[in-house]
């Protein structure tokens, strides 16, 4: 069996901010963006990477979603425990020196875990944890 990740979702409350994040920060390039206002799909991935993706999307959208529930999302999403990604990178310390010099929110610096891993975290626009790991 071959199966891939092709796509992942995660919320956002502000496209323009978001894409920026992703973007300009990150170095990702957009592979889409559709809709208008905050009701955009905005399409996210790595470059030289065109089978992964991320996709933000608002996470008010989908119509089976309950008032309750949207309540529920964006006071999770304010919190920073709705969603979370894992990405990895070869320079770690480069990485994150360009994202601290943007105006995230930076929740820890590079630490080498006691599970084997080198690693910071940092929050993007909508909140969502973002940890990059140092490729080993």
């Amino acid at each position: 069996m071959d199966i891939n990740i092709h796509s992942t979702f995660l919320p956002h409350d502000d496209p323009d901010a978001s894409l920026a994040f992703y973007r300009d920060v990150l170095g990702f390039e957009v592979r889409g963006d559709v809709g208008q206002g905050a009701m955009r799909w905005i399409t996210v991935g790595p470059v030289g990477q065109p089978g992964t993706s991320i996709v933000l999307e608002p996470p008010y959208a989908d119509p089976s979603v309950t008032d309750e529930e949207r309540a529920t999302v964006v006071a999770m999403m304010a919190k920073g425990t709705f969603a979370r990604v894992l990405l990895d990178t070869a320079d770690l310390d480069g990485t994150f020196e360009k994202v601290q010099a943007g105006t995230s929110e930076i929740v820890q610096e590079p630490t080498e875990q006691p599970y084997g891993v080198r690693d910071f975290a940092v929050r993007d626009p909508a909140g969502n944890l973002i940890r990059v790991q140092e490729r080993r």
